[in-house]
């Protein structure tokens, strides 16, 4: 079976800093009107500690591709991939399929998975024992450039 490739991703390291972590405004900015600058407070706070439970086990991957657009991927965003976590139905996943990286939604039924697409453009992917088929981790998270 042959399969179109919709999504590649590009592992990414992140430069490392002894940095303390970016300046955090936490009272939360107002999306309506303005408030008093006087009102905030400013901390320190690292993407680090906030989007990673198991360093160990955590990766970074960016996105090319538009087949995960409906699920908010959108090509060159980044990806923060927990291999610690378990599989699951309707969770977002990097999977090793026939020697490619794609990311898809996963959706298990009865005894089958099937590789879900967020873009009707793109088939959806029903595994078979003829793939070279792992699920590689779980995405929890993205970062996104505006």
């Amino acid at each position: 079976m042959t399969t179109k490739t919709q999504h590649r991703l590009t592992f990414f390291t992140p430069k490392s800093t002894d940095s303390n972590g970016a300046i955090f405004i936490d009272s939360g900015i107002s999306a309506g009107f303005p408030s008093p600058a006087d009102d905030f407070r400013e901390t320190r706070i690292s993407l680090d500690e906030e989007l990673i439970s198991n360093k160990e086990a955590t990766f970074f991957a960016k996105v090319s591709g538009q087949s995960m657009i409906g699920a908010g991927l959108d090509d060159n965003d980044l990806l923060v991939i927990d291999r610690s976590l378990e599989p699951k139905n309707n969770k977002i996943a990097v999977c090793f399929l026939d020697g490619e990286f794609t990311v898809k939604r996963l959706r298990v039924e009865k005894n089958e998975v099937w590789l879900q697409p967020e873009n009707p453009n793109y088939p959806i992917i029903n595994i078979t024992e003829d793939n070279d088929f792992v699920i590689w981790g779980i995405v929890t998270n993205v970062i996104k450039k505006i």
